[in-house]
């Protein structure tokens, strides 16, 4: 196994089984460059979102990477001021003029539930309607795959009651301190991938004395080690990082495999770093 090996989506598509996350990544040098260095160090696939401001430098990063765009697998994400079909379709041209792209592998519904459309329209129209515009961009040669970000059970229900095109992934905060068993369970039956975001939790994670026994054990470090068991449990880990050293570290999980009992050891540690928030309650 290795970064560029991918899972195949329930559409036929293949995507490699680690992205490069780039939340939080400040526009201009530093996302380019982390995007480069990210190529460079062998991953294809990255990871981006409207809201995330960076579109424009991540398209320089690929651009400037000499890459061939076939060899890419780029994902970006709809944000929740999109709540209309006219609004989603032009918010899929604005995010492929920013990365310089004639097409999306993926594109994400970001959150199910905007705070702004609760009393109004609501979750279930507000989706069915930007998820028509997406499948209509399918249809178009824009995106290859679609999919959707932060939604639990009971939004994906609702999603399926209209949807022609099922969605391949569902990219969810995924790491030892939340694994949101019951929604991961729900994917795998509808087989739909899990993507994990924050896979590291938010930092938290890397001290845990548990995690740093099994990293010393196999002369990893704990981040390896916490990557290689969102792997062997079967998820998309989506590491983020901008220094080169690390992005490279984060890539090399495929020369050493956790056993049995370390897995479910790293399984009991619920609660051991931060939780996820409730896509219902969000503020945004």
């Amino acid at each position: 196994m290795a970064l560029a090996d991918t899972y195949t989506l329930n559409n036929g598509e293949k995507i490699p089984v680690v992205g490069f996350g780039t939340w939080q990544t400040p526009d201009g040098e530093v996302a380019e460059a982390s995007v480069i260095s990210a190529i460079e160090a062998g991953y294809r696939h990255i990871d981006t979102a409207a809201i995330y401001g960076n579109e424009t430098s991540i398209g320089h990063g690929i651009a400037k990477s000499g890459i061939t765009r076939e060899d890419l697998y780029v994902t970006t994400k709809l944000w929740n001021d999109n709540v209309t079909y006219e609004a989603a379709a032009a918010a899929i041209d604005e995010s492929l003029s920013k990365l310089g792209l004639d097409y999306l592998d993926l594109y994400l519904i970001h959150w199910p539930n905007p705070s702004a459309i609760r009393e109004t329209i609501g979750f279930e129209k507000r989706n069915a309607d930007v998820w028509r515009a997406m499948e209509d961009a399918v249809r178009a040669g824009k995106i290859k795959s679609i999919g959707i970000s932060n939604f639990r059970e009971h939004h994906i229900e609702a999603l399926l009651k209209t949807a022609e095109i099922l969605p391949v992934v569902n990219q969810l905060y995924i790491n030892p301190s939340d694994q949101q068993e019951a929604v991961v369970a729900y994917n795998t039956a509808h087989s739909i991938l899990t993507q994990a975001y924050s896979p590291l939790g938010r930092g938290e994670l890397l001290a845990v004395p548990a995690l740093v026994e099994i990293a010393e054990k196999h002369g990893k470090s704990t981040a390896q080690v916490i990557l290689k068991w969102s792997l062997q449990k079967g998820f998309l880990p989506l590491p983020k990082s901008v220094t080169p050293s690390r992005i490279i570290e984060n890539g090399n999980l495929f020369d050493f495999e956790l056993s049995d009992q370390e897995i479910t050891l790293i399984d009991g540690l619920h609660g051991a770093g931060s939780l996820t928030s409730n896509p219902d309650e969000v503020g945004h």
